[in-house]
């Protein structure tokens, strides 16, 4: 399956990949084919949600910005290794919430960068193994933070 071709399908765009915000790699390959993706924030074309869940974001808001945090973590990894095709697995996927003390519906919100996924490498290759944490606050009071680890060709 091309994943561009599979892309233009489901009508998803990958935005410029996000500039670096501290030093810091954005991506880094270790081992026999795995690239580490640093946290991406879900700003796109300078527009986020600010907040947290359980009070100024719905939970569907912060699908949304996990879906957004993820074409950032996307972004990085084609400008990393030039194709995306070359995907081999999606390995892991760490999604940090911040939410208010009564929220406990991180999974739901990781949710969204997860279908991601799995929408555009197919369950196989892009069902992650994944955590998602919730956190006190995220940098620019972003709602929603991801790293991920892949397996590439």
């Amino acid at each position: 399956m091309d994943v561009y071709g599979r892309m233009k399908e489901l009508g998803i765009e990958l935005p410029k990949a996000p500039a670096k915000g501290g030093v810091y790699a954005q991506a880094k390959e270790f081992g026999q084919g795995l690239i580490y993706i640093s946290g991406c924030v879900p700003t796109i074309d300078g527009e986020s949600p600010h907040g947290k869940l359980g009070a100024e974001i719905s939970i569907e808001q912060g699908q949304e910005c996990a879906k957004n945090c993820m074409l950032n973590v996307l972004a990085v990894l084609e400008k990393k290794i030039g194709d995306l095709n070359k995907v081999k697995n999606v390995v892991k996927i760490l999604v940090f919430v911040a939410g208010t003390d009564e929220f406990y519906q991180h999974p739901q919100v990781a949710n969204g960068g997860s279908q991601l996924l799995v929408d555009i490498f197919g369950e196989e290759v892009g069902a992650p193994s994944r955590s998602a944490i919730g956190v006190n606050a995220l940098p620019g009071n972003v709602p929603v933070e991801i790293e991920a680890l892949f397996e590439v060709i």
